[in-house]
């Protein structure tokens, strides 16, 4: 085999050989030989951080002060959120608190490329200032803050189109103002509206994402609502002095669970209430132990009555746990009035026999002067006096009693005013469960039955 390097040694090995062995050779140190003379011309490719100086840096003639299709139709922002917890719902001061992804989409024709390769950009946060991005508020919030653990939780893409992709997550304080009329046996209706600032229709238009618009996570749960899976999605378009602005907003459904309030308040009244009938079957002559029950079960309704009312605010109309606790303080102390009564009654031998006392005292007082008059009159006149019989007449309270069988005994009078009282106390032992049975009926239809119907007919 042998080897050619340049043209003379070419013609030497022709001459020496005399046939075509080192044609080979020759091909091959001539393309050699050109390929050291004339180096290929490789585009080199652009490198991300030269890709983004062009596509919005500052050789790139790209301003994010300026809105897309300036002086042209207006933005359109596609919205969307995600929540990632709904909770802290007080009704002291109507608000409540949730935790959610907002994403916002738009289309910028000033970001759309050919030069990359990738169908998208995920871009860091940093690149947010610049470029331009809609002023979007919520207008009904009371405090809100970024998350910056363990970095700013922002998220940023751009698409060959010139779609823009904006993400990010916010806790929220939006205010809702709540109809308490039948707490706790109510559904709220709290509501997000996102808004624009400071463009008008003409520069921007916010809209709801056509398929899945609001996103609640699958573990999702409240401590004491349920949030129900219908949400009503419109708009509230405001309109200002200085123009009309874009406004979109989803209101919430929430059911409040009343198991707590079963347990921290329904349920003791009840044992209260019941509790204070007791003094029903204790002897009316034990009036320590019926007093002592009476004023406990009326300061106990008391006190739950006012920590029913600790944790609301102080709203002029009336709510449905305000009429139970009414209602069962008045029975417990209707309990107590009733003792007040039978003891009453009870004691009305005593003011009889004390009231005949009183009567004989003043029929014997009236013979006596009688008598003394009668002598004075015949000692005057000389005539001998004589004994008169002891039918005087009768004072006005032994009048009242002057109907009485003759001979009536002192324990059968006795007898009838404590079997009077007694009576009372029967009598109070099957009226007072029956009319509380009754208003359990009418108060729990009335507001878990009609007024539930009427919330879900309205909303």
């Amino acid at each position: 085999m042998c080897i050619v390097r340049t043209c003379a040694e070419y013609a030497v090995a022709l001459r020496l050989a005399g046939d075509g062995c080192c044609f080979t050779s020759l091909s091959r140190s001539v393309a050699g030989t050109e390929q050291m003379k004339f180096p290929s011309r490789t585009v080199k490719p652009m490198s991300p951080s030269d890709f983004l100086d062009k596509l919005m840096g500052r050789t790139s003639g790209y301003d994010a002060r300026i809105r897309p299709n300036f002086k042209g139709p207006p933005v359109n922002v596609t919205c969307n959120i995600f929540i990632n917890s709904f909770g802290s719902i007080t009704e002291t001061t109507m608000d409540y608190r949730l935790n959610v992804f907002l994403r916002q989409q738009w289309n910028d024709p000033r970001l759309a490329y050919k030069e990359y390769p990738d169908d998208s950009l995920d871009l860091d946060p940093s690149m947010l200032d610049s470029i331009w991005k809609p002023d979007l508020f919520f207008a009904n919030e009371k405090g809100a803050n970024f998350h910056e653990v363990t970095t700013d939780n922002k998220l940023l893409r751009i698409f060959q189109n010139g779609n823009v992709l904006y993400s990010i997550r916010l806790t929220l304080v939006l205010s809702c103002p709540m109809d308490l009329k039948n707490f706790p046996m109510d559904i709220q209706t709290c509501s997000m509206q996102l808004e624009s600032f400071g463009y008008t229709m003409n520069d921007l238009i916010f809209q709801w994402l056509d398929e899945g618009p609001v996103q609640v996570a699958d573990d999702l749960m409240l401590p004491q609502f349920v949030l129900k899976e219908e949400k009503d999605l419109g708009y509230c378009t405001k309109h200002y002095n200085t123009g009309k602005f874009t406004c979109i907003e989803v209101k919430f459904h929430l059911e409040r669970q009343m198991g707590y309030y079963l347990i921290q308040m329904y349920i003791p009244s009840l044992l209260t209430v019941i509790l204070s009938w007791v003094s029903f079957w204790i002897n009316m002559d034990a009036a320590p132990a019926r007093v002592g029950l009476g004023i406990t079960t009326v300061l106990t309704m008391t006190t739950q009555s006012s920590g029913s009312r600790a944790s609301l605010p102080k709203v002029s109309y009336v709510k449905a746990i305000d009429i139970w606790m009414a209602v069962c303080l008045l029975f417990v102390f209707a309990a107590l009035l009733e003792y007040a009564a039978v003891n009453f009654v009870s004691r009305q031998h005593k003011e009889f026999f004390r009231l005949r006392k009183r009567m004989r005292e003043e029929q014997k007082s009236e013979e006596q002067m009688a008598q003394e008059n009668q002598v004075y009159y015949f000692n005057a006149y000389g005539v001998e006096p004589c004994v008169l019989g002891g039918d005087g007449p009768l004072s006005e309270t032994a009048a009242m009693f002057s109907g009485l069988p003759p001979g009536h005994a002192l324990f059968e009078i006795r007898r009838r005013f404590v079997d009077r009282a007694k009576r009372i106390d029967t009598i109070s032992r099957a009226v007072f469960p029956l009319s509380f049975l009754v208003f359990n009926v009418i108060y729990w239809f009335t507001y878990k039955v009609l007024w539930h119907e009427d919330i879900h007919v309205t909303q």
